[in-house]
């Protein structure tokens, strides 16, 4: 009988890393360390725990031109939420594609 019950256990775990990843987005924040902007908007996320990549492109060219392709600005902040495109620190739209509620 450890068969079912192993098959349940995995069946319940694959479901919870499904739901985990559900709430996890992927976010990748296209910045300068020099940017007021960029680091307030890097310290807003801290604030609230959420865990980001963070792209210094004064520093990587493949970067930035990721970046130019992706938003078509040359300037910084660019966050880039689950695919979703926010130029600027646009605290608005950021806490509304991350649910955070302020």
């Amino acid at each position: 009988m450890a068969g079912p019950a192993l098959r349940a256990e995995e069946l319940a775990a694959k479901q919870l890393k499904l739901t985990i990843d559900l709430f996890m987005a992927k976010i990748r924040v296209f910045s300068t360390p020099f940017c007021p902007y960029c680091i307030t908007l890097k310290q807003f996320l801290k604030e609230r725990d959420v865990e980001f990549e963070e792209v210094d492109v004064s520093e990587n060219k493949e970067a930035l031109d990721e970046m130019v392709r992706k938003s078509g600005q040359m300037g910084v902040p660019v966050v880039e939420i689950d695919g979703e495109i926010v130029i600027g620190f646009d605290r608005e739209r950021i806490s509304r594609l991350l649910g955070i509620k302020d």
